[in-house]
């Protein structure tokens, strides 16, 4: 970590303008209702993802998607991180990245790109990732750091063999560093062993901090950090069209046990037409045409303790805000 922070030395200029562009919530009327479907199975593992909320439109060309630390966060004391297997099949005692090759893809003083080749990923690399004029081919994930407070910070997680993604704000008020907790999937979302969005490219533009992506069932989408702070991390998508044979064009994917064991427990949805949110337990919420939905927690958990609450919004027809 020492050679990571030394390696970016220097400012966060590039992304100060974009931390204060937009509040944690966006206040926009919003353009269009979406259907969410709960796909969620109840399970006792803390280390699966046994939450799946499917979001469905074929009308939708852009929408928001954050990661909001929890209401919680200022009253940690002692943040929970590790993995618990206690109640799993399967365990592993490995750290991310340990057994596998680490490279640096991308590096200014204020941002860094590292690819990881994982020996035991469970799909083959065969989505390339490209930045500006390189490619870099065989890469099963890779992480996007940028300098907070004299150091580095993790803020993006992705994996271009299945299309999830992981992106947490930068730590709140003093605290070191916080957890990643639910994962989603953004594009046509389909069933491959598990949900996967098969993704042809990747590409990263560090000038505009915007992802582009490729989808092998066609079409493609941009993906944009339009804010990074204390308190959030705010993405905004663009597709270029509908989302093939009306799949899913964005999925969250999370765990949940019990109340305080889990990286959500909480679902808040404000319904199409509605003038107030309806909210409950994420394993009550069916499905239902909404305009923003949140999935979190509001006691803290045993699991993830830090981890972040996840909201989708501002639903549009329109590519471009």
């Amino acid at each position: 970590m020492k050679r990571i922070a030394a390696a970016l030395a220097g400012s966060l200029a590039c992304l100060a303008v974009v931390a204060g562009a937009a509040p944690a919530r966006a206040q926009e009327k919003p353009d269009l209702a979406v259907e969410a479907r709960n796909l969620s199975t109840p399970d006792i593992c803390a280390e699966k993802d046994n939450i799946q909320i499917d979001f469905a439109s074929p009308a939708v060309r852009s929408f928001r998607v954050q990661a909001i630390h929890p209401v919680y966060i200022g009253s940690i004391g002692v943040d929970r991180y590790a993995p618990d297997f206690s109640s799993c099949s399967f365990a592993t005692n490995k750290y991310f990245g340990e057994d596998g090759e680490r490279v640096t893809l991308y590096e200014t003083p204020s941002l860094q790109i590292v690819g990881y080749r994982l020996p035991n990923f469970w799909r083959p690399a065969k989505t390339p990732i490209r930045i500006g004029a390189k490619t870099f081919e065989g890469f099963h994930a890779a992480q996007v750091w940028v300098r907070h407070r004299e150091r580095a910070e993790e803020v993006v997680v992705f994996y271009p063999p299945d299309g999830y993604w992981r992106i947490r704000p930068l730590p709140f008020a003093d605290m070191r560093w916080t957890a990643y907790g639910s994962s989603f999937l953004i594009g046509p979302v389909e069933v491959q062993e598990r949900p996967v969005v098969d993704l042809a490219s990747i590409g990263f533009d560090p000038a505009s901090k915007t992802f582009a992506l490729e989808f092998r069932r066609g079409g493609s989408a941009k993906m944009t950090l339009e804010a990074l702070d204390q308190d959030h991390i705010s993405l905004d998508v663009a597709f270029d069209g509908a989302m093939p044979n009306n799949l899913p064009f964005a999925t969250l994917r999370s765990m949940f046990a019990t109340e305080t064991n889990s990286d959500v427990a909480r679902a808040a949805w404000l319904p199409k037409g509605a003038d107030a949110w309806s909210e409950g337990s994420i394993m009550d919420f069916r499905k239902g045409e909404v305009t923003e939905f949140w999935a979190g927690r509001r006691l803290p958990s045993r699991h993830n303790t830090s981890a972040p609450d996840m909201n989708f919004s501002l639903f549009s027809p329109k590519a471009q805000r």
